[in-house]
């Protein structure tokens, strides 16, 4: 795995993120907005797995690519519980 950069929600992402990410995260930061969810405090974090970008909010929000290259959001809700 190789560490891309941080940057603030709301902030600007890295010029190198295919564009379906970057619509991807904003429409995660619109959610919280949205959600009146005080995230002033975090952070995306962009690594990279095999070449794809992987982007990681603070609460374990995360956006790849699937192999068509559409951006899929996971959220840690979404995780299945266990007993």
């Amino acid at each position: 795995m190789q560490l891309g950069t941080r940057w603030n929600v709301g902030g600007q992402p890295p010029e190198r993120l295919p564009d379906a990410v970057v619509v991807a995260v904003r429409g995660v930061e619109e959610e919280l907005a949205t959600e009146s969810v005080d995230a002033s405090t975090w952070r995306w974090t962009l690594t990279y797995l095999e070449g794809k970008p992987i982007v990681e909010l603070d609460d374990g929000t995360s956006v790849h690519l699937d192999p068509a290259g559409r951006a899929q959001v996971t959220n840690p809700d979404d995780a299945p519980e266990e007993d």
